[in-house]
């Protein structure tokens, strides 16, 4: 492991020297932890990202809508029909 030197503000400060307390672990200790939580996040959506980019799958539509969605909108459209007429 190594030491780093960092600069942050007195809010964040306060902020993570209660975090580390609440955990019963250091400052340094926490904010290492935290990076590597953020770096091992950052490489599985890099690796999820590759994979998707990777994949030659093609989806095709029939621009069709579902048959049930049709009948939606039929049922909706003779609902509202005379409605139409009684705001004009």
């Amino acid at each position: 492991m190594k030491n780093v030197t960092i600069t942050v503000e007195e809010s964040a400060l306060e902020w993570v020297r209660i975090a580390a307390a609440k955990r019963n672990t250091s400052v340094s200790r926490l904010v290492g932890e935290m990076l590597v939580e953020k770096m091992q996040r950052e490489d599985a959506y890099a690796r999820a990202e590759r994979e998707w980019l990777a994949d030659d799958v093609t989806f095709t539509s029939t621009a069709q809508p579902p048959s049930q969605l049709s009948r939606r909108a039929e049922i909706y459209a003779e609902r509202h029909a005379g409605n139409a007429t009684r705001f004009r």
